[in-house]
């Protein structure tokens, strides 16, 4: 991307064929007009030289310019036209709102114009929004005239294809990219040649919590998976935890560090993608300096105009597309905002809404939005009861399949609104859960008598999760119950046959309400473990077992219980099951069990009797009442 002889020579035959391109900015300046509409580069594409030429052009002639509406995606740099002092020169229009044109749009300096990215290239051809002149950036043309606009393709190409003028400033650093962004010297009417570096994007990130969220997300990823991820500092954290995948897809609006860093390593071949295959799509990028030397001249990577990136029904056509996005705020519906903050608008409604579309009408596709749960240092939760009065609503609530905070995975796909509010709970940060528990009491979102433990006590234990392989070779999932999981568990006992449910609650009662489904999901973690069981059914997992034990008030035990779906008896879950209840109970310090069991039981029997405990048994109303001591291990 730096200059070199072949760009020196292809430059200095253009200027002597198009002599009157060639010029100084402040001359070029001189062709606008007092209302014109002028639209300028997006993001790390902004032509700063020529912003900077404007400013000090304005500043030496305020008359030259005079009610100016200045058109962008969003601004990473200098946007003078949003300053109080041009406010008679300049009125910026911003279809996504950026850090330096925020507090101009929200205190009525500036406009915003909320529209998908996508639609913004139809805005400008069908002339719903004029463009009468076009400052963009470009690469150094090559010796056939044509120039890259390089690393910000989206919307500008169409307005270009509409602008009446249009001046570019040629950058010897400006990648010359694939795809649709190539733009003829002959269509450009005025040409300013600087070197500048280009902008940079680095967001500053809470390491911990980004990588909890990306530990999450990345076991949603399955091998083979085209992947969209959106901005902001959480992307290239998830994306640092997908280096144990194999051939991935890209099909995205924003390249950046992550997906390049990716694409270098192999992880992103894109074998296996329906369209495109063998190609990186994407349509602008926002990184480093070594992202946009990787992007030069790479036959691997192709920008596309946003209007196609973007589209929907492109989207769909990419089977396992993974769509991830982040969010401002998302309420217990499952309706989230990414462009305001209630009243205050803060970004824009940008691609995430086309990509989470498109994902959800893909085969086997899905939806992720990541979210920490707080904001503020911690003040404030980010997941809430309802959104704030005047928040834009950028995801629906059938739009999300999964959100992933540091505290877990909430899957909504097909719950109801209880069991949405539930899931979102238990993701939620500690601190706020019980007080979300509280208000989605009173707006009537979840059960009145919900109950709840706060503090450590309620916090669920994940490192106690684990995977393991029954004697028949079964791989399972064990994991602690969640405050979330009553309907999968009201399924569960339904399932199990009358004999299963005698065995193990001995007693005739075949219901399971939603009062005592409480009583096994709403439990002291301190006091209590209950294990949830899971095997892979087709592309769901399946609840096939539970087992608990609840520590007794004397003798330092625990009483255990378990039991196995039927259907999935005599795989050796219960036995793995009960490994793990003992190594857990041993690690709590806890002496041994007790357990009542039904004579007749005599597979519950060898199983006990197998474990290696010193066993004392007690016979009183048809059951054995069991204490069973745990035996050093030698």
């Amino acid at each position: 991307m730096t200059t070199n002889k072949t760009n020196h020579n292809a430059l200095s035959l253009l200027k002597d064929q198009y002599p009157e391109k060639f010029v100084t900015a402040r001359k070029a300046f001189k062709s606008l007009h007092r209302g014109d509409r002028i639209f300028v580069h997006t993001a790390c594409g902004e032509p700063q030289f020529l912003l900077k030429s404007l400013v000090e052009y304005i500043e030496s002639d305020p008359k030259a310019i005079f009610d100016a509406e200045v058109l962008q995606v969003w601004s990473l740099g200098l946007a003078p036209y949003a300053q109080e002092k041009f406010k008679h020169n300049f009125r910026h229009n911003s279809f996504f709102i950026g850090n330096s044109t925020r507090k101009a749009v929200n205190s009525g300096l500036a406009d915003y114009t909320p529209i998908f990215l996508s639609e913004i290239p139809r805005l400008f051809s069908r002339g719903h929004v004029p463009v009468d002149v076009a400052l963009i950036q470009a690469s150094c043309p090559d010796p056939h005239g044509y120039m890259s606009l390089g690393i910000s393709v989206d919307i500008v190409k169409a307005a270009t294809e509409k602008a009446q003028t249009i001046i570019v400033q040629i950058n010897p650093r400006m990648p010359r990219i694939h795809g649709d962004g190539f733009i003829h010297i002959s269509q450009v009417d005025f040409i300013v040649h600087h070197e500048e570096p280009l902008l940079e994007y680095k967001d500053e990130l809470d390491s911990a919590v980004a990588d909890r969220i990306g530990s999450y997300v990345a076991t949603l990823i399955e091998d083979g998976n085209t992947i969209q991820v959106g901005y902001g500092y959480l992307p290239n954290a998830i994306l640092s935890k997908l280096t144990h995948k194999k051939h991935l897809g890209v099909h995205t609006e924003l390249l950046g560090d992550g997906l390049v860093k990716l694409m270098q390593a192999g992880i992103i071949d894109n074998s296996r993608k329906t369209i495109n295959r063998g190609k990186t799509i994407a349509t602008f990028s926002m990184g480093s300096a070594k992202t946009y030397e990787y992007l030069h001249d790479n036959p691997f990577i192709e920008f596309k105009t946003v209007d196609y990136t973007n589209d929907p029904r492109v989207i769909a056509k990419h089977e396992n597309m993974t769509a991830i996005n982040s969010a401002l705020e998302i309420d217990l519906t499952g309706q989230a905002t990414a462009e305001s903050l209630g009243k205050v608008f803060y970004s824009g409604i940008g691609g995430q809404a086309d990509f989470m579309r498109g994902a959800i009408l893909a085969e086997k596709g899905k939806t992720i939005l990541t979210i920490p749960s707080t904001a503020d240092n911690g003040r404030v939760s980010r997941i809430v009861p309802f959104l704030k009065a005047g928040a834009g609503v950028t995801l629906n609530r059938g739009d999300i399949h999964y959100v992933v905070t540091e505290y877990g995975i909430a899957y909504l796909h097909g719950k109801n609104i209880r069991e949405r509010a539930m899931e979102l709970i238990s993701i939620a940060h500690p601190n706020f859960r019980a007080e979300l528990i509280r208000k989605a009491k009173k707006r009537n979102l979840i059960y009145q008598d919900q109950a709840f433990i706060a503090g450590k006590a309620g916090e669920y234990p994940e490192k106690v999760e684990t995977y393991r392989t029954t004697s028949s070779g079964l791989e399972i999932f064990i994991r602690p119950v969640k405050i979330s999981d009553e309907p999968i568990l009201k399924e569960f006992f339904y399932s199990l046959s009358d004999a299963s449910l005698q065995r193990r609650f001995i007693s005739e009662r075949k219901d399971m309400p939603h009062e005592r489904l409480q009583e096994f999901v709403v439990i002291d973690y301190t006091n209590e473990i209950i294990l949830l069981v899971f095997s892979q059914s087709g592309d769901r997992e399946q609840l096939v077992g539970l087992g608990q034990y609840a520590v007794t008030d004397t003798a330092h035990t625990a009483d255990v219980a378990f039991v196995v779906r039927d259907d999935h008896q005599e795989l050796g879950i219960g036995r793995e099951l009960l490994r793990y209840l003992t190594f857990l109970a041993k690690k709590q310090g806890l002496l041994g069990f007790t357990a009542d069991v039904i004579i007749r039981n005599s597979r519950m029997m060898r199983l006990f009797e197998s474990m290696g405990f010193d066993i004392q048994k007690h016979i009183s109303d048809g059951l054995y009442e069991m204490k069973m001591t745990f035996l050093e291990s030698k």
